[in-house]
């Protein structure tokens, strides 16, 4: 089941801030690209039990399985704490 989004932007940190979003995201091996295809058609959302900020799951275009932890900034807005890989839900 598809859960849509309702947001339009997502705010990146610069790619060179070796403290910022597009950097974390990397340490996980993903990239900007394997977030924002998550964002655009999680399979669930939720909120994150160690932070309590809203988190998606879904499929990268590679068919790795993330969790984006995120902020909402605005009614239009989000920004990506972080993502990386966790297990695929049972019944997949």
């Amino acid at each position: 089941m598809l859960v849509a989004m309702t947001f339009f932007r997502i705010l990146w940190d610069d790619p060179q801030d070796p403290h910022g979003n597009v950097q974390h995201i990397a340490e996980h091996g993903l990239d900007i690209d394997d977030v924002e295809d998550v964002l655009a058609s999680p399979s669930s959302r939720g909120v994150s039990d160690s932070s309590g900020l809203p988190v998606a799951w879904g499929y990268t275009l590679e068919r790795v399985y993330i969790i984006v932890v995120y902020e909402q900034i605005d009614e239009d807005a989000i920004r990506v704490v972080t993502a990386y890989p966790v297990p695929e839900p049972y019944g997949r």
